[in-house]
């Protein structure tokens, strides 16, 4: 085997390493993304179930 046929398949080993682990990280910032969009969401609902509930039993 030749030198620049290792360096070649080394190149490509390491790029798929750290590619993965590039989309690994893409992958969790963004389902912390999404997971911090339902949260905001959910908490709208509750807040607006919530003053609905208070408000009613005030009248």
């Amino acid at each position: 085997m030749k030198s620049g046929t290792i360096w070649t398949v080394l190149g490509v080993i390491v790029a798929i390493v750290i590619a993965w682990w590039l989309v690994n990280i893409l992958f969790s910032v963004l389902a912390f993304i999404v997971k911090l969009i339902v949260v905001a969401v959910v908490a709208v609902i509750v807040f607006f179930v919530l003053r609905a509930v208070f408000s009613r039993s005030r009248d």
